[in-house]
């Protein structure tokens, strides 16, 4: 499995996989398929482009792209991790924790001491892996962009953990 930051040459892979996210789970994330399809290519050259903010990363088994997250800094100012899927057929792989490391360590490298996220908790397979991940809810919530009748929490990472949980 690679994990590897996106470049403008990756647009056409970007957009294909976050289509697929958005067709997979509609109802996950902060867009819609309708408003993400028509983005023009010059937008998603844009956000392919490991210069722009949010940055992303693909996984990759083989030649072919599995999964993508994102991550950039919200108007909060805190380190969000944003966009975060795989395929179906590679879930249970390695790839989403690595997309997930390949944040936090961005966020690191940036001088953040945690990264948040936010999923509804009904959402019982994602919030178990981000838990797994070392994510904790926060008692933040508010209601998905793209559906505002879906409430979703806020969990956070801390990148240097308390002793007591250090050890567990």
């Amino acid at each position: 499995m690679l994990i590897r930051p996106t470049e403008e040459d990756d647009w056409q892979t970007l957009k294909t996989i976050r289509l697929a996210a958005l067709r997979d789970a509609p109802t996950a994330f902060g867009v819609s398929y309708q408003s993400a399809a028509a983005d023009s290519d010059a937008r998603w050259k844009q956000r392919a482009a490991s210069s722009s903010l949010p940055e992303f990363w693909l996984a990759f088994d083989g030649a072919e792209p599995v999964g993508l997250a994102g991550g950039g800094v919200d108007q909060a100012g805190r380190y969000h991790l944003i966009a975060m899927w795989v395929a179906p057929a590679a879930r249970g792989s390695d790839a989403a924790r690595r997309l997930v490391d390949a944040v936090k360590a961005r966020a690191v490298a940036r001088g953040h001491a945690r990264v948040v996220l936010d999923v509804a908790p009904e959402n019982g397979r994602a919030a178990g892996f981000y838990r797994r991940e070392g994510f904790v809810f926060l008692d933040e919530r508010e209601p998905l962009a793209s559906h505002p009748h879906i409430s979703v929490q806020r969990m956070a990472w801390l990148a240097v953990q308390p002793a007591a949980q250090a050890s567990r």
